[in-house]
């Protein structure tokens, strides 16, 4: 019975999606129905699996006696799988509104629901030749929706955006094939590696740091997230809070506790290099994001930073480290898809014409759902207490203050300071929305539909419930971190 469950979780996405491109759709109240039921299925199929399921092997293909395409369940999985399910139904809904301005809408919800299966395949891979596998998918199955409206500029984005992926993938490729010779492609407690020098397999969790570092948005590997931002909202969104950044991350989780191991890496050059990346990416990332006047932009640079958040949690090395890395994921992925969905919701209220910050000047009068929204979630994300964004960044800087080490003090360092540029270019949206210049006249809006708003709204609840039990999430997430 379990084989069957999680058979049809990872294959349905992608029979659903198919069917979207050998039948299309005509009637777009038809496209939406089928399309919500399916998203909402798979999702409930991933939690029962997460609730009812055991940590048993699931091999789909066996290659060869090291190779095969197989999938298991741990604490680290059901993280990724809980925000995956319980997000992509919320991001389907609000797509309803948003995409209705768009052309190609088949392609897009198509494209879409394979995107799910492929993000799930990661989630569940048990060894690293899996998570390989899909991983190399997600570029190819997200390629078309940043590249959705066909312009110059898309077309531009999808160009950095399959260079930095692939170049990426290139590098956790050549990892890949050193660590089978070394040891086991499974992922262990622990790591799989057996014997040899530990300096060469801090060279090789380098080289596939940096590999996987594309997709999380390690500087200097980061230029292709603000790029993508000219696909519509649903895909950033996506892009930036739950699929591919997140699987980026994920996939260096599994590297540094499943796969090289912390034996290894604990104290050595190698978790300085890790960590002082992470902390630069800190830095730049929010000072980039007060920089930029764009909206859009300005939360694609904030998601670099923030990504970074996580990995200087997971390069301490530890189990409380760990937990916080899981704690921001899960609290960064609820908040950041909630600004983003705002700004979408205020592109489609001016049909598309402001995107600039200075545009929204005076339209917190007439858009207070938005705007209420987007401070509760500012505030969550600049870390006020007692919203949940507190609970995470403390929790990193805690565990990077416990290692003892100069890299573990710039680290809290670093977040102080990204922490103070976040209040600065988020509350600064609020002033412009809330407190307009004397005088001066804001623009024309047209209020979102209740799609969009119920979508908003449910996130809302979330981020606040975070909050509320951000103590119990967070002594959940040290429960998981504490069996790796």
């Amino acid at each position: 019975m379990e084989n069957i469950l999680f058979t049809a979780m990872l294959l349905l996405p992608f029979l659903f999606g198919a069917y979207i491109f050998i039948r299309p759709f005509r009637d777009t109240h038809n496209r939406n129905t089928y399309v919500f039921i399916t998203s909402c299925l798979i999702s409930v199929l991933v939690l029962s699996c997460v609730l009812f399921g055991s940590d048993s092997v699931h091999t789909l293909l066996r290659l060869d006696d090291s190779l095969s395409v197989a999938f298991r369940m741990d604490g680290m999985t059901k993280v990724f799988a809980v925000i995956v399910a319980v997000l992509w139904p919320i991001a389907v809904l609000y797509s309803f509104e948003y995409m209705s301005h768009e052309e190609n809408e088949n392609r897009f919800f198509g494209f879409y629901t394979l995107t799910y299966g492929v993000v799930l395949g990661i989630a569940f891979a048990e060894n690293y030749f899996t998570l390989y596998f899909f991983y190399e998918l997600l570029t190819l199955a997200t390629l078309p929706l940043v590249m959705h409206a066909m312009d110059d500029k898309a077309r531009f984005a999808g160009k950095r955006y399959i260079t930095y992926s692939m170049s990426g993938a290139a590098l956790g490729f050549i990892a890949m094939i050193l660590i089978s010779r070394g040891g086991s492609l499974s992922y262990s407690v622990g790591g799989s590696i057996v014997g040899g020098s530990p300096d060469y397999w801090r060279v090789v969790f380098l080289l596939a740091f940096l590999g996987f570092g594309a997709k999380a948005a390690i500087v200097p590997l980061h230029s292709w997230l603000p790029s993508a931002g000219v696909a519509p909202t649903p895909v950033t969104a996506l892009l930036h809070a739950v699929a591919v950044v997140n699987s980026g991350v994920f996939a260096i989780l599994r590297l540094i506790y499943c796969s090289v191991g912390t034996s290894i890496l604990y104290g050595s050059w190698a978790q300085d290099v890790a960590m002082a990346l992470c902390c630069i990416t800190i830095v730049y990332g929010s000072a980039m994001a007060l920089r930029n006047r764009n909206l859009k932009r300005r939360l694609a640079y904030s998601t670099v930073s923030n990504l970074s958040y996580i990995l200087l949690g997971a390069c301490c090395m530890c189990p409380a480290g760990l937990a916080a890395a899981l704690m921001h994921m899960v609290v960064h992925s609820a908040v950041k898809i909630t600004l983003f969905f705002v700004a979408g919701a205020l592109l489609c209220a001016t049909h598309h014409k402001l995107k600039n910050v200075e545009d929204y000047e005076g339209l917190g009068a007439k858009l207070p759902l938005l705007f209420t929204v987007f401070g509760i979630s500012s505030l969550a994300l600049i870390g006020i207490p007692p919203l949940a964004g507190f609970q995470s960044k403390w929790s990193i800087a805690e565990a990077g203050v416990a290692l003892g080490t100069p890299m573990g003090l710039v680290g809290a360092v670093s977040l102080a300071i990204s922490a103070f540029l976040t209040g600065m270019y988020l509350i600064d949206v609020l002033i412009k929305a809330g407190f307009p210049l004397k005088g001066s006249e804001s623009a024309h809006v047209e209020k979102p539909g209740w799609r969009i708003n119920l979508s908003l709204i449910i996130l809302t609840v979330l981020v606040l419930v975070l909050s509320i039990w951000s103590e119990q999430v967070y002594a959940l997430l040290a429960s998981v971190a504490g069996l790796i």
